[in-house]
Order: structure tokens, then C-alpha cells, then sequence
């Protein structure tokens, strides 16, 4: 468990007086400053914890604002939109920010999941700081696919269209589902309005996981790059500020740079023209996609095209859909390995990057229209993607032997190491 209670103190009488009264200083001091003993032997791939947390400042900041200047209806949302974008002081500076820190956030975060595959950062004792994690995950899609709509332009209006009447697919309450999510019988003024008052609320809900989720990592410390625990925190440990404060801030600056360079110049790199059309229920899309962040479960949905043992094709790619993101949440049981960095783990190591690829591929797949060789391609990428969280994940962690793990973090190269755990 991390040691973390180094008590503060200050110079200042005010600071004193608050602490007394409201032991903030403190908790700021033991959670994110010298008080919070780390590993010393983090890398910049632990950078992308605080980085999303940047990119939630950003998305909270600059929603609040442009909400000041939004008018949820149908009739006047796009141009609304259109007038951030022209007659409002920095608003499309705003604007921009936002579009581009959704994907941002949905960046650093695959990032930071992907880094917990590899280095197992789902394992005893930290399951359910990985769970509150995917709950993080699910939050952000769904406030970014209601965000989505919002414009009201072409790929907003039938992008709504098409996701929301999947929940149809749904035996016996999937039409009611439907009905409340449009608040009527097509999507329109009420489906706009519902989705304006989740996309403003989600965010704080987001921010209540991360809290939840931050505290779930004060209590037993980060994982690390070997998956060793601390066992000496004098020799092994260093406190989180100043050093990885600062790690950080380098982390920040070199983020804000490249984000910078997409915001001033290819502000639309991530975007579809078609959304630049106001919404027409009468005129269709030719290729209706998802924001990038979503293609590749995009991709699992339309994997299934044909009805088995009775399921209608359309609930399969749903329940899929869904499943592939919620099995995540099984890992920590999945795999049966008791070591965790794949630093260690030589057969693990190989099928992760293999897993990388196919997620990849999937994403391809579900950026281009269902045809011809695509399709077959996003059904091979799709029964992987199970059979290797469900089945390739629990037996490499029984037969694998892994190679021998560091007796503690602080062994230098060269040192002998110990057996790792069978």
C-alpha cells in the first residue's frame, strides 16, 4: 500500500487558520504534492493520466462558454453554431478547442489504457481503479456521441438517426428505449433539447468517476514499469513533487504544442464536410460515419450480417458492440498471470501487439463503407478481438513462463533477480 502522510506544514498564519478548519492543504499535499510517495521508476508513458485530466479541463472550460452562446432547437442550432463561429469574440477559437480536445481526450485516454494492457496495470490489488476506469471510457462516449449532435449538421442529424434506433434492436423494451431517447417518434426538437441537457451534464459526472478513480490509485500507489511492488518506499520511492510534477508539465508543454498545431492549422482534420450542411431528414448522407474515436467499434457493429440460431443480425452487432468494451472490465480475472508487465511476459508481449494491430484494423474497417473485401476483413478483426480477450488472454497467462522479475524496482542492471512467480 502507498505511504502517503507526511504531515504539512506552513509558514502562513491564513494557510494555518484554513488547515485547521480544512484540512485542504494537507490533502493536497499528501494526493498530488512531496506527502505522495511514487515509484521511482516511471516513464512518460504514465504522462497520459494527467494529460487526460488536461483535456477534461478543456472540454469542461470551453463547453461551459460556448453553452452561453448555444440555442438548443432545431431551427436555430446550426446557425447558433455558425454564429459562434463568426460574430462571437474568440468563438471560433473556442469552438475549435472543443472540437479538437474531444479528440484529444479520446487520444490520451486510449493511450492510458492500452499502457495498462501492457503493463498490467488491471491486476490485484488495483481491479477496481481499472473498473471505474471503463466506466470513465463509457461516460466519455456517450457524452461525446449526444456532443456530436449538437451541430445539427448532416452526419449530426443521421448519425443521431442510425445509433439511437440501434437501441430498437433490443427485445421487448428497445422501442421504448427509442421513443425516450427521441421523445417522440422521430429524432427532432425534443431529441435535440434531451441531448443539449445530457452533453452539459455528463461532464460532471465524468469528473465524479475521475475523482472516484484517483482515489481508488492513492490507495494501494501506481503500478510501474516491471509490475513490481514497493517494498522499500525509502529506496524505491520519490515524491510526486516535485519531480513528476514537473515530468508532467514537460508531458503538458509538448501536448499543448502538437494540439496547438491542429487547433491554428487543420482545425477540421478530424471532422466530416457533410456536417458543415445544415441537417435535412430528406437528404441522406452517401457514407454516414461516426467520429474517428468510435470506428472501430463501429466497425464490430456491422461485423454481424446475418441472423444466428434465430438473433436478428442487428441485435448481435449491438450486444457486441456494447460487449467489446464492457469485457474489458473482466481482465483483471481474464488474465491469470501473476506477473504483470509484459516487459516479462515474451508470448503476451508478441498477441498484445497483434491485439493493437487488429484494434487498428477495426478502425480502418469502420471508417470505409461495407463492401467487398472490408467486410470480411471487419469479421476477422471482430472474432479476434473476443478470442483474444476471452480465450488468448486466460491461457497465455496459465501456460506462459514468464521471465525472471527484479527482486524490487531498485535493482540496477546486473543485479541477479529473482524467479518470478509461477
Amino acid at each position: 500500500m502507498a505511504k502517503s502522510g507526511t504531515k504539512f506544514q506552513s509558514n502562513s498564519k491564513i494557510i494555518n487558520w484554513i488547515e485547521y478548519r480544512l484540512p485542504i492543504f494537507s490533502f493536497l499535499h499528501n494526493s498530488l504534492g512531496a506527502g505522495y510517495a511514487t515509484p521511482k521508476n516511471l516513464n512518460y508513458w504514465w504522462n497520459f493520466g494527467s494529460l487526460a485530466g488536461l483535456a477534461l479541463i478543456i472540454m469542461v472550460v470551453t463547453g461551459i462558454v460556448l453553452a452561453m452562446n448555444y440555442t438548443p432547437h432545431v431551427d436555430h442550432a446550426f446557425n447558433s453554431v455558425e454564429r459562434i463561429m463568426r460574430d462571437v469574440n474568440f468563438g471560433w477559437l473556442l469552438r475549435y478547442i472543443h472540437m479538437n480536445g474531444g479528440s484529444l481526450f479520446f487520444i490520451v485516454v486510449y493511450i492510458h489504457i492500452f499502457r495498462g494492457l501492457y503493463f498490467g496495470s488491471y491486476k490485484n490489488p488495483r481491479e477496481l481503479l481499472w473498473i471505474i476506469g471503463i466506466l470513465i471510457l463509457l461516460a466519455m462516449m456517450a457524452t461525446a456521441f449526444i456532443g456530436y449532435v449538437l451541430p445539427w449538421g448532416q452526419m449530426s442529424y443521421w448519425g443521431a438517426t442510425v445509433i439511437t434506433s440501434l437501441f430498437s434492436a433490443i427485445p421487448v423494451i428497445g422501442d421504448d428505449i427509442v421513443t425516450l431517447l427521441w421523445g417522440g417518434f422521430t429524432v427532432d426538437n425534443p431529441t435535440l433539447n434531451r441531448f443539449f441537457s445530457l452533453h452539459y451534464l455528463l461532464p460532471f459526472v465524468i469528473i465524479g468517476l475521475v475523482f472516484m478513480h484517483v482515489w481508488a490509485l492513492h490507495i494501494h500507489g501506481s503500478n510501474n514499469p516491471t509490475g513490481v511492488e514497493v517494498k522499500s518506499p525509502k529506496e524505491e520511492s520519490i515524491p510526486f513533487h516535485p519531480y513528476y510534477t514537473v515530468k508532467d508539465f514537460f508531458g503538458v508543454g509538448v501536448t499543448l504544442v502538437i494540439f496547438s498545431v491542429f487547433v491554428f492549422f487543420a482545425p477540421n482534420y478530424f471532422g466530416e464536410a457533410d456536417n458543415y450542411i445544415m441537417a435535412d431528414p430528406l437528404a441522406t448522407p452517401a457514407h454516414i460515419v461516426p467520429e474517428w474515436y468510435f470506428l472501430p467499434f463501429y466497425a464490430i457493429l456491422r461485423a454481424f450480417t446475418v441472423d444466428f440460431i434465430g438473433i436478428p443480425a442487428k441485435l448481435l452487432g449491438v450486444a457486441a458492440m456494447f460487449g467489446s468494451i464492457l469485457i474489458l472490465a473482466l481482465l483483471p480475472w481474464l488474465d491469470r498471470s501473476k506477473v504483470r508487465s509484459a516487459k516479462y511476459r515474451p508470448i503476451y508481449k508478441q498477441f498484445y501487439w497483434i491485439f493493437v494491430f487488429d484494434c487498428l484494423l477495426l478502425g480502418y474497417v469502420g471508417g470505409h463503407p461495407p463492401e467487398g473485401l472490408l467486410v470480411t476483413m471487419g469479421q476477422i478483426g471482430t472474432a479476434y478481438y473476443f478470442i483474444h480477450i476471452l480465450v488468448l488472454v486466460p491461457l497465455i497467462g496459465i501456460f506462459e513462463t514468464p521471465e525472471p522479475l527484479p527482486d524490487s524496482i531498485a535493482v540496477k542492471a546486473g543485479d541477479k533477480p529473482s524467479t518470478a512467480e509461477q
